[in-house]
């Protein structure tokens, strides 16, 4: 009688746990979908800060060096500006229609272009379908109506009933 009421305990605790989880991941599963979206969307903001933090310490480096040396700025100048270069004694290389179309690509890419597919588990994106969730609301409250219809107490008999 005693291994009877573990056996019966045992089931009890699985079928309720394992109804409890689906009737919750059911009832949860649109704040499981946005906390994914919010982690993806912030590891997408980290990125662009580092590198916003990268040109800002890129543009500190070239400031320095422009205050240390006030030539640069004539060296820099025509290749920034886009202007034709005055030294008759230096020969400067010139860029091909291919190579600066491949460097306007890599300059307009978007950063957070590569953050676009949400990481979201299989089995939450399967769960957040309406017919998924539907059925998993009712096979979880079935399965905890289960547990306690049939693992539940045992009657308990009366001494009349002995």
């Amino acid at each position: 009688m005693q291994g009877q009421n573990i056996i019966r305990a045992i089931l009890f605790v699985v079928f309720f746990s394992v109804g409890a989880a689906s009737l919750g991941a059911s009832v949860l599963c649109d704040d499981l979908v946005e906390y994914y979206r919010n982690r993806q969307l912030l590891k997408a903001a980290q990125e662009f800060l580092n590198r916003l933090k990268s040109l800002n310490t890129d543009y500190d480096i070239l400031l320095e060096q422009l205050e240390k040396d006030p030539n640069l700025i004539k060296r820099i100048a025509p290749a920034t500006l886009g202007t034709e270069q005055q030294d008759v004694n230096t020969v400067y290389p010139r860029a091909t229609p291919e190579q600066l179309a491949i460097a306007k690509r890599v300059l307009a890419a978007n950063p957070n272009q590569q953050f676009v597919e949400l990481a979201m588990p299989g089995w939450l994106t399967r769960c957040s379908e309406p017919r998924q969730r539907i059925l998993l609301f009712f096979s979880g409250g079935a399965l905890i109506l289960i547990s306690f219809i049939c693992f539940g107490p045992p009657k308990r008999t009366t001494k009349k009933e002995q």
